[in-house]
Parts: structure tokens; C-alpha cells; sequence
């Protein structure tokens, strides 16, 4: 490589360094880190019938509610069946549900929303059903929504002399635009003269941030920060106004705040996720493996002659202790996220064994971290 050549690579990546210097800050909408208080979403639920099954629904002598609910529900229309048969129905085609449902911010009387179905008894499927009319409640006992139509389910399945094939889950689906809001949910959203915006996740720095973002562009005074989640502002009284303000307020944007070193580590499943923030200190790792072995054989006993006994053949259990040597591994320091998944894949650890090594890793202070285990 000639001296021209090696000049316009160093012009090349001085201004490739140039430009990465130059270049903002990561910036993101205030939408997206945080919501106006009190604009949400309801949770619905409600107990009801899906008929029409193919003989997969509810075995009726061992779930006496679905022979209950169907004798309630003829009841209503006027058919009433005397004690002594009610309890006698055989309903295969019925299955008793959980019915839930999300009813939106704003949502008023005649729009749709779509609804969950779920088997609460021994269904086997609920493929085919249809979910007769059933209200839906909110936290406050009031109905706010009426669910009925064709249950989806996605799945499939077949049985026959014993065996069976199943594909995904059969004894939960969905009512597309199946529940009709009845009442509207009042929301504060006009009341007062200011609006909170509360953030996905507290954090003193974003949470200042929102503000400083709100009164440089909306001016002075008009945003403080209350504590590490909500941010007060001042809001038009006029609802039009208002609106037109909160979508003006959603489209500004701020640089994002730095994430807190965060390992959050799944005990059941093995997973194991780190943000970009954590680093390691150096430290000194051993780590061995303990293997349990149980095996059993079966050792006939056989009675002496002429002494009446019975041949007998019983099990021998034999059991095996391995412990594989711990060898000491040296970590280094590391300051980026890509140095952390070096040195731990150096170590050559399973996921389950790294939930232990991380633990103690943390545990000794090397780890610059908050660990978290769900």
C-alpha cells in the first residue's frame, strides 16, 4: 500500500470519527417512554356457555356448575326442568367459560372489542362452539359489555382407540368483535387544569428530561417534574384544545436516558438477558460439575428345596456420585456488554449453570448490576 493510499484511509476514518462524534444522541417521543394518567384500558370478565360442540365439551357428572348454568339459562327462557332431571343431563355439546375482555380507553355504547374464551372445566376442545350471550363485568360489579358469536380456536385435534394428536391449544380461543360496549367508562382526562403523564418505568433522569423537553417547547413553567414517574403539566381547559395540545405533547422528543445495568434471570426457563449497561470486575470463577447417577437391576431370590417358598424377584438399586474437577478461570474486566459475553462464554457453562455463577458473581461484588430473578 503506497503513501497516497494510506493518507486517504486516515482522512477516511478521521471523518467516519467525525461524523459518529457529530451524530445525536438516540431521541425518542414522549409517547413512547410515558401516557397520560387515567387514559387506560379496563380488564372485563364474565362466566358463560359455549353449545354446539362435538361431544368434546364438559363431562357433566363430574362438573355439576355446567349442569347448573344450563338449567338457569333454559330457566330464563322459560323452560324449567324439575330437580330430579336437571341433575341427570348428559351435556357434551356444553362447556362452561371464562370470557375476558380489554375494554379500550373512550370506548362507547355499540362499539365491538374481541373477547378470550377459556374452559374452566374438562372440555376437551371448544372447536365449533359458539358462546351464547354473556355480560361482562368490570372491577365495580356494573356491566359494561355483552359477549356472544362463533369461538376460534387454532388448533386441532383427533383421538381414537386409545391414542391421540393434538395440535396447539384446544380449550381456549377467541370471539373476534364478539363483546358490544354497553356503558362508557367516565375518564378525568378533562378535569382539572392539568394533565400527569406517568412513565412506562421510574427514572429520576427520564422524568426530568420529559420536563425540560416540555417547557422548551411549550415554555417556561410548564411541565415540573412530581418524583421519579409522573410529570405535571399545565393543559388548556377547552377539550378541543386540550386534545390537540396531549398530540402536540406526544410528538416531542428527547434523548433517551441510559438504561440501569439490569441481568434479569428466568429460573424456570434458564433465560438469561443483560442490557447493554452491565459490566463485569475482574475475578476468579471455579465452577464444577456433580453428576448423580441411580440405576437398578432386578435379582431373583430363590427358596431353598422342599421348603415351601416362593420365587421372588426384586430390585437392586445401585447409586453413583461423579463430581467433575473445578477449574479456576481468570475474568478480566469488562466494560462493555461485548466483553461480558466473552468472558462468560469462555467459561463453557450451560444457562443453568450461569443462573448460579451470576448469583455468586454478584454476591462477591463483581458484577455491576441489579439482579433480577422472575
Amino acid at each position: 500500500m503506497n503513501t497516497m493510499t494510506k493518507t486517504i484511509h486516515r482522512l477516511l476514518a478521521g471523518a467516519a470519527l467525525g461524523l459518529a462524534l457529530l451524530a445525536p444522541a438516540q431521541a425518542v417521543r414522549i409517547k413512547e417512554v410515558a401516557a397520560v394518567q387515567g387514559v387506560r384500558s379496563n380488564q372485563l370478565t364474565g362466566y358463560g356457555l359455549v353449545v354446539g360442540l362435538d361431544g368434546t365439551g364438559d363431562q357433566t357428572t363430574q362438573m355439576p356448575f355446567t349442569t347448573q348454568s344450563v338449567a338457569n339459562y333454559l330457566q330464563q327462557l322459560g323452560i324449567t326442568l324439575p330437580d330430579n332431571r336437571a341433575s341427570q343431563l348428559q351435556l357434551k355439546n356444553v362447556a362452561a367459560v371464562i370470557v375476558t375482555a380489554q375494554l379500550p380507553a373512550f370506548a362507547q355504547p355499540g362499539q365491538a372489542v374481541d373477547v378470550t374464551v377459556a374452559s374452566m372445566g374438562n372440555a376437551r376442545s371448544l372447536k365449533g362452539g359458539m358462546l351464547v350471550a354473556t355480560p361482562l363485568r368490570g372491577a365495580d360489579g356494573e356491566i359494561y359489555a355483552i359477549a356472544q358469536g362463533n369461538v376460534v380456536v387454532g388448533g386441532a385435534g383427533a383421538a381414537a382407540a386409545g391414542s391421540k394428536v393434538q395440535i396447539n391449544h384446544l380449550s381456549a380461543g377467541r370471539v373476534p368483535e364478539g363483546a358490544q360496549v354497553e356503558r362508557a367508562v367516565p375518564t378525568p382526562l378533562l378535569d382539572g387544569d392539568t394533565i400527569n403523564l406517568g412513565l412506562n418505568a421510574a427514572d429520576f433522569q427520564t422524568a426530568s428530561r420529559v420536563a425540560e423537553a416540555i417547557n422548551r417547547r411549550m415554555g417556561a413553567g410548564m411541565a415540573r417534574a412530581m418524583d421519579g414517574r409522573t410529570v405535571q403539566v399545565r393543559a388548556p381547559g377547552d377539550s378541543d384544545a386540550r386534545v390537540s395540545f396531549i398530540a402536540q405533547l406526544e410528538e416531542l422528543t428527547l434523548e433517551q436516558a441510559a438504561p440501569a445495568a439490569k441481568v434479569v434471570i428466568n429460573a424456570r426457563t434458564g433465560s438469561i438477558v443483560l442490557n447493554q449497561a452491565v459490566t463485569l470486575n475482574p475475578c476468579a470463577i471455579a465452577h464444577g460439575n456433580l453428576s448423580v447417577t441411580i440405576s437398578s437391576q432386578p435379582v431373583v431370590s430363590q427358596p431353598a428345596p422342599l421348603s415351601g417358598g416362593q420365587t421372588v424377584v426384586a430390585q437392586q438399586a445401585a447409586i453413583q456420585i461423579k463430581q467433575e474437577p473445578g477449574i479456576l478461570y481468570q475474568v478480566p474486566a469488562s466494560p462493555q456488554l461485548a466483553d461480558v459475553v466473552r468472558a462468560l462464554n469462555a467459561l463453557g457453562a450451560t444457562p443453568q449453570d450461569l443462573l448460579a455463577i451470576l448469583q455468586a458473581i454478584k454476591a462477591s461484588g463483581a458484577l455491576n448490576a441489579e439482579l433480577e430473578v422472575i
